[in-house]
């Protein structure tokens, strides 16, 4: 399923460490030319300002999954909710049932279909994962380059690259409507998109804590490190 694919490759470093073998508008828009490009201090300073003013998040999402030929081959909903620091809940619920959930200490990636949860220490190598732009503090930005910010469909965007070797994406982009991130694009090596787009959000909501926990149902296999 390309949401446990998406999130077992954009989080391998942490699950490999548990001993086991991921956020625009049309497939185009990765290869279209940006509008109205900016110096970096602009997307910077969006960056900054999510990162400084933004503590908590919830909302829903759509997922899509492009191939280099700009064909679609996936598409998922579902919602999140992310605090910081390093918390976060990732539910897909169609076509396929996916939770991953984040507490600081612990990562769980439940598969409902194959009844299986994968456990894997939260720990440094996660750190530079796309997913921590959302959730990490703020020296998360530490993991990364700012290649180029520019105006695009009336958001604010930032692409930023891995400053860590061997990363299996080369590029983030993000474009932010204020301080609110609307759009998330992931680029693998052989320019295949992930991009994410948020809809419904609530900026800085009160969350229960027990959203970033997770209790493995009766009867599933677990997998990794408890």
């Amino acid at each position: 399923m390309a949401s446990g694919k998406f999130w077992r490759r954009l989080l391998r470093p942490a699950i490999s460490h548990a001993l086991l073998s991921s956020i625009v508008a049309v497939a185009g828009a990765s290869a279209q030319e940006p509008r109205n490009t900016v110096d970096d201090a602009t997307g910077l300073a969006a960056l900054e300002a999510f990162l400084a003013d933004v503590h908590s998040l919830a909302a829903d999402f759509k997922q899509e999954i492009w191939t280099a030929d700009h064909r679609l081959v996936q598409t998922e909903t579902g919602t999140l909710a992310l605090a910081r620091p390093n918390r976060f809940r990732w539910t897909y619920r169609e076509p396929t049932e996916l939770t991953v959930v984040a507490n600081g200490t612990k990562l769980w990636i439940y598969d409902a279909d194959l009844a299986q949860v994968t456990v894997a220490p939260f720990d440094d190598t996660l750190a530079t994962s796309p997913a921590m732009l959302l959730s990490g503090d703020r020296s998360v930005r530490e993991g990364f380059t700012v290649a180029e910010s520019y105006d695009f469909e009336g958001l604010d965007w930032i692409k930023l690259t891995p400053k860590a070797g061997g990363a299996d994406f080369t590029s983030v982009r993000i474009g932010f409507d204020g301080t609110a991130p609307k759009r998330l694009e992931l680029v693998d090596g052989l320019n295949h998109v992930t991009r994410i787009t948020l809809d419904n959000l609530v900026v800085n909501p009160e969350l229960d804590d027990a959203l970033f926990e997770f209790e493995v149902p009766a009867g599933v296999d677990v997998s990794g490190e408890g």
